[in-house]
C-alpha cells in the first residue's frame, strides 16, 4: 500500500475520482450505494490493521492481538482491505461476504451498515472493482493517520458531490450546508451533555453540522454530545450511520418511518431532545389513518388531523412532542405551512402555547428537489422572558442574502450572518424584520405569512415640489432657446 501525506483538498479530489472509475457502469443515482460503503470499508479496515500493529508491538504477543474485544471495529480474518485487492475473480462476491462478515463482528455498531449488492450490478465486473479498489488503496485512510474530522469533511463533501449529480433526486437526502449552517447557528450555543434528533436525518448532515459547530466554532469536545436520528430509506440510513462513524460521533440513527414507528422511545413514551434539527418531505402522504388513535398523543392540537396527502403538520407535531421543556427545534417547512386556511386550527396552539421563536422567509430554488420558496421555523419551549408573547418575522428572500448560481440559488455567508445576527438580537429592521406581538398575530386568525408582518415593499422616494417644478421651468426655458434658434434657422434656408 502507497502511503503519503494529503491534505483535505487532496483527499476530496482522491474520493471524488472514484465516480469517474464506475461512470456508464451504473446509474448516477447508485453511485453513492457503491463507492461510500467502500470507503468505510477501506476506513475500518486500514484502521484496524494500524491498531493491531501498534497491539503486537505493546504486547509483544499476535494471539493477544487478536483478542476484538481490543478494537473499536475488528476486522475478521480473511475480510481485511488487503485480501480485497489481492482478490483475481468473483470480487463482488468477496464483497458481499466481507460486508457481512464484518457486521456480525460488530453487530451493535454496524448492523444494516452495509447493504449494497455489488453481485446485482452486473457491469461492476471484476476489472471495475479492483480498478475501484487499487484506486482507494493510494492512501491509508486510517483514523490513525488521517483525522476524523478530515475524513469526515472528505465524506460529505462526496456526500454533497453525489446528491449534485443525482440532481432533484439527490435533495431526499441531502440539505445543502448553508442551510444547514444557519439552522444550527440559530439554536446555538450548545452544552456540554445536550442531545440532538432528526427525525427525517437524511445521510445525518445537520447531526454532523451541530457537532462540527460544537467543536469548531464553540471549541468543546463533540464526544459528550448525543447525535441520534430516523431515516427511512434503508440505504440512505446506512450512510447517515457511515458518516457518524467516520467523524467518530457519538450517535446513532435508525432505520423506520419516523410518524409511523418511532423508534427513540423511552417507557412507551417518546424520547426528548434538547435540539430537533430537521427538513422533512414536503407535503407528503402520512398514515393518517393508522394514526387516528396515537399511541404518543402526538397528534391533538386540533379535533381534526391534517390530510392524509400532506403531512406537514403531522410532522411538526411529532417534532414538538420529541422536545424536552427546554426544547429548541428548527425546521425546514414549505411556505403553504404558515398560511393554508385550513391548517390555521394547528397554527393557533402553537402561538397560544407560547412556543414559536421565529419564522423566516428563504428564497426560491435552494434545494436540489424542490424549486418552491420555504421558511425555517423556529420552535422554543422555554423562551426567554423578553422573547415571550413575541414572534420575530425575518424576510431573507431578497438578493441582499443569496446569490445565484447555475441551477441553485445560494445563502451567502453574510447573508446567513444577517439573519443569525437579527435573530440573536431580536432585530426589527426596516423591510427585513420585525418582532410581532401575539395580539397581532390573533387578529390575523394565526397566519403566519411573513408578508403581513414585514413590509417588505421598497418606499417611494419622497418628492419636492419646489425643486420638480424648478426643473419643469428650466427645460421649458431650454425648449424655448432650442424652437427660436431652429426658427432663425428655417429663415435663413428659406423655409417658412
Amino acid at each position: 500500500m502507497a502511503q503519503a501525506s494529503l491534505d483535505l483538498d487532496e483527499l476530496e479530489n482522491h474520493l471524488f475520482e472514484c465516480a469517474d472509475i464506475i461512470r456508464n457502469t451504473v446509474d448516477k443515482t447508485d453511485y453513492k450505494d457503491y463507492i461510500l460503503p467502500m470507503v468505510f470499508y477501506k476506513s475500518l479496515s486500514d484502521t484496524y490493521a494500524d491498531q493491531r500493529e501498534q497491539m503486537v508491538e505493546e504486547f509483544g504477543d499476535e494471539e493477544i492481538a487478536e483478542d476484538p474485544d481490543l478494537y473499536d471495529f475488528p476486522i475478521p480474518d480473511g475480510y481485511q482491505w488487503e485480501e480485497f485487492i489481492n482478490q483475481n475473480k468473483n470480487v463482488d462476491k468477496f464483497l458481499n461476504d466481507a460486508f457481512e462478515a464484518i457486521e456480525k463482528e460488530n453487530p451493535e455498531k454496524l448492523s444494516g451498515v452495509f447493504r449494497a449488492d455489488y453481485v446485482g450490478a452486473d457491469a461492476l465486473d471484476d476489472n471495475v472493482l479492483l480498478e475501484l479498489g487499487n484506486h482507494l488503496d493510494t492512501y491509508n485512510l486510517s483514523s490513525e493517520r488521517v483525522p476524523p474530522d478530515m475524513l469526515g469533511e472528505a465524506y460529505m463533501d462526496l456526500v454533497k458531490h453525489f446528491a449534485s449529480e443525482e440532481g432533484r433526486e439527490g435533495g431526499e437526502f441531502f440539505t445543502p450546508p448553508f442551510i444547514v449552517e444557519m439552522m444550527v447557528r440559530l439554536l446555538a450555543p450548545f452544552e456540554e451533555g445536550d442531545d440532538f434528533h432528526d427525525p427525517t436525518a437524511g445521510s445525518a448532515g445537520m447531526l454532523v453540522e451541530a457537532a462540527r459547530h460544537f467543536k469548531e466554532e464553540q471549541e468543546k469536545d463533540p464526544e459528550t454530545l448525543t447525535l441520534t436520528g430516523q431515516e427511512l430509506n434503508p440505504d440512505i440510513a446506512a450512510i447517515a450511520k457511515m458518516n457518524l462513524f467516520i467523524h467518530d460521533y457519538n450517535g446513532d440513527v435508525e432505520r423506520e418511518d419516523s410518524l409511523r414507528s418511532p423508534q427513540f422511545t423511552r417507557n412507551g413514551d417518546l424520547q426528548k431532545f434538547d435540539y430537533v434539527l430537521a427538513n422533512f418531505p414536503f407535503s407528503a402522504n402520512w398514515p393518517k389513518d393508522e394514526l387516528q388513535d396515537d399511541p404518543y398523543n402526538r397528534f391533538d392540537w386540533a379535533d381534526k388531523l391534517p390530510r392524509a396527502d400532506r403531512g406537514d403538520y403531522a410532522f411538526i407535531m411529532h417534532m414538538e412532542e420529541q422536545l424536552n421543556d427546554q426544547g429548541q427545534a428548527a425546521i425546514v417547512v414549505p411556505h403553504g405551512v404558515l398560511f393554508r386556511k385550513h391548517e390555521s386550527r394547528y397554527r393557533e396552539p402553537m402561538i397560544e402555547e407560547d412556543i414559536v421563536e421565529a419564522v423566516i422567509g428563504l428564497p426560491e430554488n435552494l434545494f436540489q428537489n424542490n424549486s418552491i420558496p420555504s421558511a425555517i421555523l423556529v420552535l422554543n419551549e422555554d423562551k426567554p422572558e423578553e422573547r415571550e408573547d413575541e414572534v420575530l418575522f425575518l424576510h431573507a428572500a431578497d438578493e441582499d442574502f443569496y446569490r445565484e448560481e447555475s441551477n441553485q440559488n445560494i445563502l451567502t455567508p453574510d447573508g446567513i450572518d444577517h439573519i443569525v445576527g437579527n435573530f440573536n438580537e431580536w432585530k426589527t429592521e426596516e423591510r427585513v424584520s420585525r418582532r410581532v406581538p401575539r395580539d397581532e398575530i390573533r387578529e390575523n386568525d394565526y397566519n403566519l405569512n411573513i408578508a403581513l408582518y414585514v413590509d417588505t415593499t421598497e418606499p417611494e422616494e419622497d418628492i419636492d415640489v419646489e425643486v420638480e417644478l424648478e426643473k419643469l421651468r428650466d427645460l421649458q426655458s431650454e425648449r424655448s432657446e432650442i424652437e427660436s434658434r431652429m426658427d432663425e434657422h428655417m429663415e435663413v434656408l428659406g423655409y417658412e
